[in-house]
């Protein structure tokens, strides 16, 4: 793994030099209050992957506690929103569960520096109560697609498959989509069956699991707790079927392991290069740990 790419730069419109200009405003807006020092406070704009919120907030109280001249303001929204946010100059550091797209590339003022700071096991989760332990991809496949639709056709009881996904802003409904419904082929234009509840956000999902016996969802391992049940997936028929842990996402023997990143657009400030280069640190990357995702390689 790496720490950061640096993509390619491009020639800039007029309406991208008005965004460059706009978060060089932003930039420059962030030296307002002061601390109970005196000092002035700077600010960095925080946005993206609601998989990443929870470790994001965690970097966040850890390392303002030790710069109290500097606040961090952290928001989710998803993958995307982050992103669109990174083009739109309204945010310094996009938080992405998955990897920045081409034509996002091309809106940008500045060319992205992508650092990968975790990896995260995409844990697939039903009721505690569903007899069913392990599926093939495959057959997550064409339950997400709605070919099928009862419980029984998978050895469980005879009740219809409650399909739950992540709003089409996430990185991880992108990735569910990518990986699971498409298998890994890029021509594939399989999507998500009609009736899939769109959940807002990683706890939308664990909660209506808790509540309704029948559904199945997909969230981050960190956001997994006792009160649902994770299944075992194999990457083929004849594979082994393999739970998600810290271990199997470390080993790669999990099939649906993937990398969590920070993107920054153009030239990084002091304050913002200073921070991420903490996360990247035994501090931050103890702190990527403790919430249940893997560090990510030095």
């Amino acid at each position: 793994m790496h720490s950061a790419r640096t993509y390619p730069r491009r020639r800039l419109s007029w309406v991208r030099l008005a965004t460059m200009l706009a978060l060089g405003l932003l930039n420059m807006s962030c030296g307002g209050g002061r601390s109970d020092t005196g000092e002035a406070v700077r600010m960095i704009q925080n946005t993206g992957s609601d998989t990443m919120l929870q470790l994001a907030q965690a970097w966040a109280e850890t390392y303002g506690a030790l710069h109290p001249e500097l606040s961090i303001a952290v928001t989710g929204g998803g993958s995307g929103a982050g992103i669109a946010a990174l083009i739109n100059g309204t945010t310094e550091v996009a938080n992405a569960s998955r990897r920045i797209k081409d034509e996002e590339v091309a809106k940008l003022p500045s060319p992205p520096q992508e650092h990968q700071v975790a990896v995260d096991a995409l844990a697939v989760i039903v009721h505690p109560d569903n007899p069913v332990s392990q599926l093939t991809l495959r057959q997550l496949s064409d339950v997400y697609q709605g070919k099928v639709t009862n419980w029984r056709q998978l050895g469980g009881l005879d009740a219809p498959i409650i399909l739950l996904s992540r709003e089409t802003n996430s990185g991880t409904h992108v990735y569910f989509l990518e990986e699971v419904l498409r298998l890994g082929d890029k021509e594939s234009t399989d999507i998500f069956a009609s009736q899939t509840l769109l959940m807002p956000s990683s706890v939308g999902i664990t909660s209506e699991i808790r509540r309704n016996p029948n559904a199945i969802g997909y969230d981050g391992l960190g956001y997994v707790t006792a009160e649902e049940k994770v299944l075992a997936l194999a990457d083929s028929d004849d594979g082994r079927y393999v739970r998600p842990s810290v271990a199997t996402a470390r080993d790669g023997s999990y099939p649906l392991a993937r990398g969590l990143f920070l993107y920054t657009s153009g030239q990084e400030r002091a304050e913002v290069k200073d921070y991420i280069a903490w996360i990247m640190g035994d501090d931050g990357q103890a702190i990527v740990a403790r919430l249940g995702f893997v560090a990510s390689e030095k």
